[in-house]
C-alpha cells in the first residue's frame, strides 16, 4: 500500500466522522496538529486531497468521499480480524458487558453460551439499556456492545449482525376497541394514540419505534412518551396508549388480564443488531460479534 501507515487511515477516519480537526484529533488521543500531519501523509502517498479545509469548515472532497466508501469496510474488517486474533491468543479474558433492549432472545441467548463455551475465561455481563438511550451506554463505555432495535444510522458505531426479524404487534389494554381484533392495519393506527420514547435517542430511531404517520400519510395521533419497556406496558394496560412490540416481545410480556397483543399488518418488521464501537471496539465484543453473526448464519429469511 506504498507504505500507508494504519494511524494515517485512523486518522481521515476520524476526521471524516467529526469534520473537525480538533474533535478527531481528542477522538484518537492525539493533538490536532498531529491530525492535520497524518492526513497530509496519506493525501501525500494518495496524490490527491481528501479533505477540503477552510477557516470555517471542513468537508470531504469527493475523491475522499470515495475514499471513505471503500475504506471503512475494509478497515472494519482488518480491525476485526486482528481483534478476533487477539481475543483467542488470550482466550478473551477478561469481562464482556453486552447491553440489551427488550427480552434476551433465542438466538441471543445461544450466542452468549456460544461465546462462554469457545472463551470461558471471559465473565459475561448482561446489561439491560432503556429504550430512551439505545446508544448512550455505548458511548459512555458502560457497554461493549448493545443490542437495540433498528434501524441504526450512528457514523461512529458499527451495526452487524442483524438478527430477529419479526411482525410487529400492538399491545393495548383489554378495554381497547382493538383488544377484540384478530389483526389490524397500519392504516387503523391512525385512530390510536401511540405511546412513544423519550429520552436522548436520534429522532429518526424514535419515530421508527412510534411512527407519526401510517404508510398512506394519514397522522397518527402521539401518546405519552417512555423511558423503559415496562413503562410502556404501564401505560397500555392503563389504557393511556398503544405500544408497538416485536412478536416475541409481546409473547413474553403476555400479561393477559390487562394487555391484548394484536399483530399490525402493512408495517417493517421489527430487527434487532449489535451495535458496538466503530473506533476501538474490545476485543471481547468482537469475538461476540463473531459467535452472534455464526449463530444468526443461515437462520434469516
Amino acid at each position: 500500500m506504498s507504505g500507508v501507515e494504519i494511524r494515517e487511515l485512523e486518522a481521515f477516519l476520524a476526521l471524516a466522522q467529526e469534520l473537525h480537526f480538533g474533535r478527531a484529533g481528542e477522538r484518537l488521543y492525539v493533538t490536532q496538529s498531529r491530525v492535520s500531519q497524518l492526513l497530509r501523509s496519506l493525501e501525500s502517498r494518495i496524490g490527491a486531497p481528501l479533505v477540503e479545509r477552510t477557516s470555517r469548515r471542513v468537508s470531504l472532497t469527493p475523491l475522499g468521499e470515495s475514499f471513505l466508501a471503500g475504506l471503512r469496510p475494509a478497515y472494519d474488517a482488518l480491525r476485526a480480524t486482528v481483534d478476533e486474533a487477539r481475543a483467542a491468543a488470550r482466550g478473551a479474558g477478561g469481562e464482556l458487558r453486552i447491553g440489551f433492549q427488550g427480552t434476551v432472545d433465542g438466538q441471543l441467548a445461544r450466542a452468549i453460551a456460544r461465546f462462554g463455551d469457545r472463551y470461558p475465561d471471559c465473565a459475561v455481563d448482561i446489561v439491560e439499556i432503556p429504550l430512551s438511550d439505545p446508544f448512550g451506554p455505548l458511548r459512555r463505555r458502560e457497554v461493549d456492545c448493545a443490542v437495540v432495535l433498528l434501524p441504526v444510522a450512528e457514523e461512529d458505531l458499527v451495526l452487524g449482525p442483524v438478527f430477529s426479524r419479526q411482525p410487529q404487534t400492538l399491545a393495548v389494554s383489554v378495554h381497547h376497541p382493538f383488544a377484540a381484533r384478530d389483526s389490524l392495519s397500519a392504516e387503523e393506527l391512525a385512530d390510536c394514540r401511540l405511546i412513544g420514547i423519550d429520552g436522548g435517542a436520534p429522532g429518526y430511531w424514535r419515530r421508527a419505534q412510534a411512527p407519526e404517520l401510517t404508510p398512506g400519510g394519514l397522522p397518527v395521533p402521539a401518546g405519552p412518551g417512555v423511558n423503559t419497556l415496562q413503562e410502556g406496558l404501564s401505560l397500555a394496560a392503563a389504557d393511556r396508549g398503544a405500544m408497538l412490540l416485536c412478536r416475541s416481545t409481546a409473547d413474553d410480556h403476555g400479561r393477559r388480564d390487562s394487555l391484548a397483543f394484536v399483530p399490525v399488518h402493512g408495517l417493517p418488521d421489527s430487527e434487532l443488531g449489535l451495535v458496538r464501537p466503530r473506533l476501538r471496539p474490545s476485543a471481547q465484543a468482537e469475538a461476540f460479534a463473531l459467535a452472534m453473526s455464526r449463530e444468526t448464519a443461515g437462520t434469516e429469511a
